[in-house]
C-alpha cells in the first residue's frame, strides 16, 4: 500500500500540478477534500516558511493518525514595487478576491512600468507522521506582461501574467508538464519528493 500524503490545498490547478510531480513515486497525494478534512489554516505568519508550514500542521492535526502532511506557500515578489506582494500575493487586493481581480489589480500597480521583472518564490513544509518538519525552497526569475494573453488558472491570478526567464510563456499557457519542468513550485516539490524516498527508503 502506498503511502499517503495530505497535500494541505482545496486548489484544483496546484493538486493536478503537485500529483503530476509525484507520478510514479511510492507516495499518494490526496488534498484536503479528498482526504475527508474540513475547515482552513490559518496563513498568519510572517514568511514564506511559516506559512508552509502552519498549512501543512494544519493537516497534520486534522488527518487520520500514520500520514505524511506536505504544504507550501508561495509569493510573487516584483523588483519596482520593492517585493511586493510577497507574503500577500494571495490576498493582494483583498480577501476572497476572484483571481481575475487581483490580476487586473497587479496590472494597474505595474501601469506604465517600464521595469517589470520579477521572482516567484515557492517554500514546501513537509511533516512526517512522527512530527519531524522539513522545508525546500524553489525560485524562477522572470517578468509580468502588460496585458494577459489567457485566462488565469483557477486561484492562480498570476499564472497568465508571469513569464519566466527562458521561455515566451505564461504559466496558464503552458502544460502541466511544460510548468512543473521549470516552476519554483516544481522545483520545490521535486527536492521534497526526493527528500521523502531517500528518508522512506532509509527508514523501511
Amino acid at each position: 500500500m502506498k503511502n499517503i500524503i495530505v497535500l494541505a490545498t482545496r486548489s484544483p490547478s496546484k493538486a493536478e500540478q503537485i500529483k503530476a510531480l509525484f507520478k510514479g513515486s511510492p507516495f499518494t497525494i490526496q488534498t484536503l477534500t479528498e482526504s475527508g478534512i474540513e475547515g482552513e489554516p490559518i496563513e498568519d505568519g510572517k514568511t514564506l516558511e511559516e506559512n508552509a508550514l502552519k498549512k501543512a500542521r494544519f493537516a497534520y492535526e486534522h488527518a487520520n493518525s500514520d500520514v505524511w502532511t506536505i504544504a507550501d506557500d508561495t509569493g510573487l515578489f516584483i523588483d519596482v514595487l520593492n517585493g511586493e506582494p510577497g507574503i500577500r500575493s494571495a490576498r493582494w487586493a483583498g480577501d476572497s478576491i476572484p483571481s481575475e481581480e487581483t490580476m487586473r489589480y497587479c496590472l494597474k500597480r505595474l501601469e506604465n512600468a517600464e521595469d517589470r521583472s520579477a521572482t516567484f518564490v515557492t517554500v514546501v513544509a513537509v511533516i512526517l507522521p512522527n512530527g519531524d518538519d522539513y522545508c525546500f525552497e524553489g525560485r524562477i526569475q522572470g517578468h509580468i506582461l502588460e496585458s494577459p494573453r489567457v485566462t488565469p488558472q483557477p486561484k492562480m491570478p498570476y499564472s497568465s501574467l508571469f513569464v519566466p526567464e527562458g521561455t515566451d510563456l505564461s504559466w496558464a499557457e503552458m502544460t502541466v508538464e511544460q510548468e512543473n519542468s521549470i516552476s519554483h513550485r516544481g522545483k520545490a516539490f521535486r527536492e521534497a519528493r526526493a527528500f521523502l524516498e531517500n528518508y522512506l527508503k532509509e527508514n523501511s
